[in-house]
């Protein structure tokens, strides 16, 4: 509360770097708004009359219209270009389906159907599954991997958590025992040397299915015949990861999955 002229008025007390103050009364309050940024990072002050906030917007909105820019360009470039045509379900498909202990959902067996109708189409695959936790998204993922390997391709699953490469590989790797796949992940857990072994096989094509966390998107990481990109968790990867995927993904059949989608990946669908 302050007075001014005499009348006691009620305003918000905005702190600046420094300690420099500016009082905004409540006639006013509709030119602030809350700051978001990321979860737990602290924003930085700026000095009262600076312009560093204002260049740090104009930046920004270039950067963001340079990513748009790229984005348009690749899904362009994406539509023109043939990607690898997989071959219709084999009987190793037919039975690794069938193995499944559960009964599908209509609306699981409709997804994996139209995916591998995507994945024998000449252009590259774009799809995007959305559905609930323990809804089955897995399932289709590794049907689909499995229909990459089984044209001699290699499937690789990006994952957002360490914890979440290491569960996804436990459970694919148990999915898949009876079939001649190999499966493998590289994550923080694993040492150099673990890694750069791993990394050695992707590259001569000794692994089918690999899992990993954002340490799949390194300029080290090489695949011999990449067929399929699974994403899951979709949502929880910055658009600079999904840049890198771009390089990689111009020709390779793409599959989505997530609980939440965001708004972005939703238009494109």
């Amino acid at each position: 509360k302050m007075e001014v002229n005499g009348r006691m008025q009620e305003a918000v007390r905005l702190r600046y770097k420094d300690g420099d103050l500016l009082y905004v009364n409540l006639s006013s309050l509709h030119k602030i708004s809350k700051y978001t940024g990321k979860e737990g990072n602290v924003p930085k002050m700026n000095k009262l009359g600076s312009d560093v906030w204002n260049r740090l917007k104009e930046k920004t909105t270039k950067q963001i219209k340079d990513i748009a820019e790229d984005l348009i360009k690749l899904y362009a470039e994406r539509k023109a270009q043939r990607g690898f045509q997989h071959s219709p379900d084999n009987y190793m498909q037919t039975e690794l389906e069938a193995s499944f202990i559960y009964e599908d959902t209509p609306d699981q067996a409709k997804a994996s159907i139209d995916v591998k109708k995507d994945m024998e189409k000449d252009s590259p695959m774009d799809r995007l599954v959305c559905g609930d936790v323990g809804f089955g998204k897995t399932e289709i993922a590794i049907r689909a991997a499995f229909k990459s390997v089984c044209d001699s391709k290699q499937a690789a699953i990006l994952v957002p958590t360490t914890i979440l490469a290491y569960q996804h590989y436990k459970t694919i790797s148990k999915r898949l025992e009876d079939f001649p796949v190999t499966v493998d992940y590289v994550n923080r857990f694993k040492s150099a040397k673990e890694k750069k072994e791993t990394l050695q096989k992707l590259a001569e094509g000794k692994i089918d299915i690999i899992i990993g966390t954002h340490a799949l998107l390194g300029k080290e990481v090489k695949f011999k015949d990449l067929g399929l990109m699974i994403i899951d968790e979709e949502q929880k990867f910055g658009v600079t990861a999904k840049e890198k995927l771009k390089q990689i993904r111009t020709t390779v059949d793409s599959l989505t999955l997530t609980a939440t989608p965001i708004p972005r990946t939703l238009q494109f669908s």
